[in-house]
């Protein structure tokens, strides 16, 4: 079974759908647990993600490899103790920020750290402080994420993180920002946690909290 579970996670790696679900159909053909071929899943989508954070995947790659991922899980999450591999606690609530429109960025995000079994509250974008305070109360995730592409909506991180502090949320969550138009600088005047250059490193700074 070992060399079908590093089949699919290569196939998964390299966006191979027919390698991805031929491998899949054998491993619960031998009978093994549908939470350990999401946890081989999970580690295929990281390797993809890895290889785009090295230049040796571009964003079709990542939307193509989240797609062939979503039509897997759709068949693997009915199975008995599907459930059983994601480890409770670990959400990350993540939108672009009011009056910022661009969300490739934050989609690129939200596909890394689903494939790396967290769950993932994607807000969308132009979202307002507001949102993400009820967003965090309604889903207390252990992780936020604030995605900023234009360098003109550098008052609109400011004033998440007031919202959030207001309501008494600051010390719940750990937050993190990313895109163009963020910086070491931005996360250091606006108190964010951690400056997340790329989704593989956002992803890697979470998980040392969430393991």
């Amino acid at each position: 079974m070992t060399e079908i579970m590093s089949q699919l996670k290569e196939s998964l790696s390299t966006c191979d759908e027919s390698g991805s679900t031929d491998a899949v159909q054998k491993l619960l053909n031998a009978g093994v647990p549908a939470s350990e071929v999401i946890a081989a899943c999970n580690e295929g989508m990281g390797k993809l993600g890895e290889r785009f954070d090295a230049g040796d995947a571009f964003i079709p790659d990542l939307m193509f490899g989240g797609m062939i991922m979503k039509k897997i899980m759709t068949t693997l999450e009915q199975l008995p103790g599907a459930g059983e591999q994601t480890p409770v606690g670990k959400t990350i609530v993540l939108g672009t920020v009011q009056h910022d429109v661009h969300d490739i960025g934050k989609d690129i995000t939200a596909m890394v750290f689903r494939g790396n079994g967290f769950h993932v509250v994607d807000l969308g974008v132009n979202v307002s402080p507001k949102q993400f305070v009820e967003a965090i109360l309604a889903h207390k995730p252990e992780f936020v994420g604030l995605s900023l592409l234009l360098t003109t909506c550098y008052k609109s991180v400011m004033l998440t993180m007031e919202a959030i502090a207001n309501a008494g949320l600051r010390e719940n969550v750990k937050i993190c920002v990313g895109g163009a138009a963020a910086s070491d600088m931005v996360a250091e005047r606006c108190g964010i946690d951690h400056y997340a250059k790329t989704a593989i490193d956002g992803l890697n700074w979470a998980k040392q909290f969430s393991v």
